[in-house]
């Protein structure tokens, strides 16, 4: 069964993240981290995890967010779905650097952070209480 990742839209799901005060600051992005305060709406093969994204002015304008945004989503279905710690949620947060860089380099540096905050695992997670 693909692993999904649930979404977070709402503002207060960011700003409790962001209060955790648990990110690592990378040249192309910002990856914050929390413990999930609700791991059952994330979705049934979520595990619990859900993941946020943002792109502020300051990125550029929205052709260039836009395209942000679609690089950090799909590094985020590559290595979050498959090796981010269940019942955490996720806010990747877009640099200037973010639609310009190669992809394997911005693959590179998500790991890098996921792996310094200690929310990577090595290979599949097993479902909670499986």
């Amino acid at each position: 069964m693909p692993r999904t990742l649930g979404r977070m839209r709402e503002r207060k799901d960011f700003l409790r993240v962001a209060g955790e005060r648990r990110k690592w600051v990378a040249p192309s992005l910002i990856l914050q981290v929390a413990p999930s305060d609700a791991p059952e709406v994330a979705g049934p093969h979520a595990e619990g995890r859900r993941i946020g994204f943002t792109a502020s002015k300051k990125v550029g304008n929205a052709v260039a967010r836009n395209r942000a945004k679609r690089r950090l989503r799909a590094a985020a279905r590559a290595l979050v779905a498959e090796h981010g710690l269940a019942a955490h949620d996720f806010v990747l947060i877009a640099r200037q650097e973010t639609g310009t860089i190669r992809y394997a380099q911005l693959l590179a540096e998500l790991e890098k952070a996921l792996r310094r905050l200690k929310v990577w695992r090595d290979g599949p997670t097993a479902a909670p209480g499986a």
